[in-house]
């Protein structure tokens, strides 16, 4: 009887030892995949954004970012999905009249900020810290 334990529990321990690792590695890479996923996302919505900002300004960038934003819903956190909100928000708002530009680097801000706590978990920056550079082509 003690024989066939003392080769029954290195048995199992090794099957139940293999899964284990199995399953952290699993939920490493999934964690990883989605990620990498949003990451990809967000980089789309933060580049749609500058047609929102400065010289770079247009309707048809806006558009692209609101097909954008409604896919957001899917992947996006529910800081991220507040501060994009919250831009929309004030662009109605302002329909019609001269933009706060203040109150709309702050939104951009916000929404950068976001998706960083999404992605990083941690950072020191402030929605001040980012900043679009408007880029003027001469001719």
């Amino acid at each position: 009887m003690t024989v066939a334990i003392s080769i029954i529990i290195p048995f199992v321990s090794a099957i139940f030892g293999g899964y284990i690792t199995f399953y952290f590695a699993s939920k490493s890479k999934k964690e990883e995949a989605i990620i990498k996923f949003r990451e990809e996302k967000y980089s789309n919505l933060l580049i749609l954004l500058k047609g929102f900002v400065g010289e770079t300004a247009n309707s048809e960038t806006k558009l692209k970012f609101f097909d954008e934003q409604y896919k957001s819903w899917i992947y996006s956190s529910d800081e991220v999905i507040v501060a994009i909100n919250n831009l929309v928000q004030l662009i109605i708002d302002q329909d019609g009249k001269v933009p706060n530009v203040e109150k709309g680097r702050e939104a951009i801000g916000n929404i950068v900020l976001a998706m960083r706590k999404d992605l990083l978990k941690n950072t020191s920056l402030t929605d001040k810290d980012f900043r679009y550079t408007d880029v003027r082509i001469r001719n």
